[in-house]
């Protein structure tokens, strides 16, 4: 077999395998762009004398983890699946279901390449590394129509306040203001992209890192529970249920704006927008330019089957070797986890991340500062809050009880 350049780079680390092994890889990337990214993963993976069994499951992360968690611990376990940077499989990795991936991270130098380190801190579990991540995602990003301001005549908002000052004029126009699917992650992704941008990253820090509770019940947090009373004015009128829906609103002109993650450029690439051109992107919804470094990562569930365990860790190494980041992060608009690869071909939305990622300007996800329960409650009060006329004063107090709960 003729090896590529890929695959003789990993013949360094990681033993060809001598036939094709199939490994079922679980997944919730199904939009145009996150599917045209996922292609990239197998491609290589299939190029390297593997086969890659795509197992995608619609309707996002909500939805997939539960089916996949089931799976694992009822017995029939993929060879590899999607989890976010966190504690979403910490329990799953001390029940001893997952494999250990320490060996394939000390050969391949992971401790030396992977950045921000909090990303390789969130696979180790008692200092062993159980996942290998593959890229970074941050969901503080307003995504604005250009053409929207240009035919009602008027400057493309450069931040959030400009953004819901000139919401009268947009509705005036018989346009969407804020584009929001119904799916409860995006509203909760919409108030924690808000948290940074309007109380700023020190208030934020004293909540998040801190577990300062005054802070939480403060002026500074009263703030972002206004603005997203504010936002949930401005996106009655969107009745979508998935985000790519509501990216699709702005690609379409029909929306103004979004609040949704990196990964929204995945779409704009696949409808052949330009950024700066057709659309613009302001990350820390243009008031603070700070990042969270969430992501995703692949764990590989424990097989009793030596050949298909070689091949996942044969699948581990892929995912972090150079030429794997760059085709696949930029299909997924998400940043790389690595920084030394040429990224030359990125276009000006992800330029500004890889701008913030290397000035330092980041904090951890959510999914590393709460766990899983405090998650989920705190998503249900933000759909309850989206969904109805709660005061911002109630809806503040109502969180507050919630954080408490997971001190």
């Amino acid at each position: 077999m003729k090896l590529t350049k890929l695959t003789a780079a990993l013949c360094a680390s990681v033993a060809m395998p001598a036939m094709a092994t199939e490994l079922e890889v679980t997944h919730w990337w199904t939009s145009g762009g996150e599917a045209a990214a996922v292609a990239e993963l197998a491609k290589a993976f299939d190029a390297s004398g593997d086969k890659w069994i795509d197992g995608a499951i619609a309707g996002g992360g909500g939805t997939a983890r539960p089916i996949m968690i089931s799976r694992i611990t009822g017995g029939d376990p993929m060879g590899a699946t999607q989890f976010n940077h966190g504690q979403q499989a910490l329990e799953l990795v001390e029940a001893g279901l997952m494999l250990d991936l320490t060996d394939v991270a000390e050969a391949n130098n992971w401790k030396e390449i992977v950045y921000p380190p909090s990303l390789l801190d969130a696979c180790t579990v008692d200092g062993k590394i159980y996942c290998a991540p593959v890229n970074i995602h941050s969901p503080e990003w307003l995504w604005l129509s250009n053409k929207v301001y240009e035919d009602i005549g008027i400057p493309v908002p450069k931040d959030w306040n400009e953004f819901v000052a000139t919401a009268p004029q947009v509705e005036a126009a018989g346009k969407i203001p804020l584009a929001l699917g119904n799916q409860p992650w995006q509203s909760n992704l919409a108030f924690g992209a808000m948290q940074i941008a309007v109380a700023g990253l020190d208030a934020w820090k004293a909540v998040n890192v801190d577990k300062n509770m005054d802070v939480a019940a403060g002026p500074e947090y009263a703030k972002v529970f206004q603005a997203a009373a504010d936002a949930r004015k401005l996106a009655a009128k969107s009745t979508v249920q998935d985000w790519n829906q509501a990216t699709n609103l702005v690609i379409t002109d029909e929306a103004a704006g979004q609040i949704m993650g990196d990964w929204a450029q995945g779409e704009f690439q696949v409808a052949n927008e330009v950024a700066g051109k057709d659309y613009t992107c302001l990350p820390g919804l243009g008031l603070n330019e700070y990042i969270s470094t969430g992501g995703d990562a692949f764990y590989f569930p424990k097989l009793d089957d030596p050949e298909k365990e070689a091949a996942q860790k044969r699948l581990a190494a892929l995912l972090v070797s150079p030429e794997v980041q760059v085709a696949f992060n930029l299909k997924k608009g998400s940043l790389p986890i690595r920084g030394d690869i040429d990224l030359s071909a990125a276009n000006d939305c992800m330029k500004k991340g890889l701008e913030i990622l290397a000035g330092g300007n980041i904090v951890p996800s959510g999914d590393m500062n709460w766990n899983p329960d405090v998650q989920k409650q705190a998503e249900d009060l933000m759909v309850e809050f989206w969904k109805s006329d709660m005061p911002a004063e109630e809806a503040q107090a109502k969180w507050v009880e919630i954080l408490k709960s997971g001190l």
